[in-house]
């Protein structure tokens, strides 16, 4: 079977529930993500992130917490396959995990076939605790060979921060998807700096099956949950700002908030099929950089990604704190004739333009995006 042909899609437990996560709280996830809609969006993942585990192995092989979750883990695998959902599990190339719990260096191959057994279909590889002398290379190849032993399609989510340049090695040691920084938190000030800073100049590295991972969502926080994320929140502007670029990056789209109690303005955001088909495109081209314009040291953004059927989404930021910007995306800017003649479907607004030619521009708030789906005529 062939995993990640397009960017993951799915929710991870680490945002908002941190070491409070349950088997309970899993399967309420589940539910939801049949009733609101999100699993026929194309959401399938649902990944239990640190702190499922017991303190200690037992002959040798990971345990539960029996407190969080009585039955064990397979049962939750089994409750998430149920309802045509796949499910995800964390552990780490270290001794521990970044929470102390028992890791894999050293078990690699123990520990790869236990998640077999559980009917795991997804990874989430941390990076904590590794040993002096080893590098990353080494000990991500060492899990990448041990998943693919045991014949299983499991996701391998390398979480190793971007430290060690994994976009260079990643798919090598078997990856499809790696985080290119450190940890997002739910603030402007982090999506700026992990979306918009940290990205450019990566996108030759992605396409179909191997994805730049700048960390999970955290669209629909407002602030709440695990207090290691939750850092004062985003406005839904933000929070529309934030998934557009992820989309246009081609990102993984990992929900971080409670979608048992999403409000309309988070289901509105992580439900748009416009901005989710950019993301999910067949050409697996990544979103890259065009130029920007500052003013007063204010920047506005213009990204672009490369769709299949000749089309291109085109992302117009504004990253300024105060007033609207105009901003302009020039044909020539995305490989376009200047007198091509394009339509320009708005996705948050749900508007078509038809027969732009040259440059198309937008009023963009502060903090907002004006995202653009740009097809030229026959």
């Amino acid at each position: 079977m062939t995993i990640a042909q397009t960017p993951p899609m799915g929710w991870n437990s680490w945002n908002v529930f941190g070491a409070e996560i349950t088997a309970e709280t899993v399967m309420g996830i589940s539910d939801a993500f049949i009733e609101t809609g999100l699993a026929d969006a194309g959401y399938e993942y649902i990944v239990v992130d640190d702190f499922w585990h017991a303190d200690q192995r037992v002959n040798g092989r990971l345990m539960w917490d029996e407190d969080k979750f009585p039955d064990g883990i397979r049962p939750v695998a089994d409750y998430v396959h149920s309802k045509g959902l796949k499910f995800g599990i964390y552990s780490c190339a270290g001794s521990h995990t970044c929470g102390g719990k028992p890791a894999s260096f050293g078990y690699e191959e123990v520990d790869a076939q236990t998640f077999a057994e559980w009917e795991v279909d997804f990874l989430k590889y941390d990076y904590c605790y590794v040993p002096p002398g080893v590098d990353a290379t080494t000990l991500y190849q060492r899990m990448g060979q041990a998943l693919r032993a045991t014949g299983r399609p499991i996701l391998y989510s390398i979480c190793e921060w971007g430290s060690n340049h994994p976009w260079l090695w990643g798919s090598k040691v078997g990856g499809h998807c790696w985080r290119t920084t450190g940890d997002i938190d739910d603030s402007w000030e982090s999506i700026v700096d992990i979306g918009f800073i940290r990205q450019k100049g990566l996108d030759p590295y992605a396409g179909v099956g191997h994805w730049n991972d700048p960390d999970m969502l955290v669209v629909g926080m407002y602030g709440s949950g695990n207090p290691q994320v939750a850092k004062g929140g985003c406005t839904d502007i933000e929070y529309r700002t934030h998934f557009s670029l992820w989309c246009l990056l081609a990102a993984p789209l990992m929900i971080g908030c409670d979608v048992r109690n999403m409000n309309q303005a988070t289901r509105d955001i992580l439900l748009n099929p416009a901005a989710i088909a950019i993301n999910q495109d067949a050409l697996g081209r990544t979103g890259y950089f065009v130029g920007e314009t500052l003013y007063a040291y204010q920047s506005a953004e213009v990204w672009a990604k490369p769709l299949a059927g000749g089309s291109l989404a085109v992302g117009l930021f504004n990253l300024g704190d105060m007033q609207q910007r105009r901003i302009t995306v020039a044909w020539e800017s995305i490989g376009l004739h200047p007198q091509r003649a394009c339509d320009v479907y708005d996705v948050w607004r749900d508007e078509t333009i038809g027969g732009i030619k040259g440059s198309f521009t937008a009023y963009v708030d502060s903090h907002d995006v004006a995202l653009l789906r740009i097809t030229p005529q026959p």
